[in-house]
């Protein structure tokens, strides 16, 4: 499964995201848009132009701010 999160550290919803999956054993890229700007265009792009994180791809799939419950049926359905 390739996996990655593009987000920022100081948004709740990313850490939380990131320790979610590091507690289930499952790799991911982690992403700060912060000053990265090719990747906060990916995210405007993937979002109707709102930087919305975390945004994820999850093997090509793109999930918008899943959160924690949206996370297990992403891993579940992956599995």
């Amino acid at each position: 499964m390739n996996i990655k999160i593009y987000g920022a550290d100081w948004c709740p919803d990313c850490v939380n995201a990131k320790n979610f999956l590091k507690s289930k054993g499952v790799e991911f890229e982690y992403i700060i848009i912060t000053d990265n700007k090719e990747a906060i265009s990916f995210v405007e792009k993937i979002n109707n132009g709102k930087r919305i994180i975390p945004t994820l791809v999850v093997d090509g799939e793109t999930h918008t701010n899943p959160g924690i419950n949206g996370l297990m049926k992403i891993l579940e359905n992956k599995a």
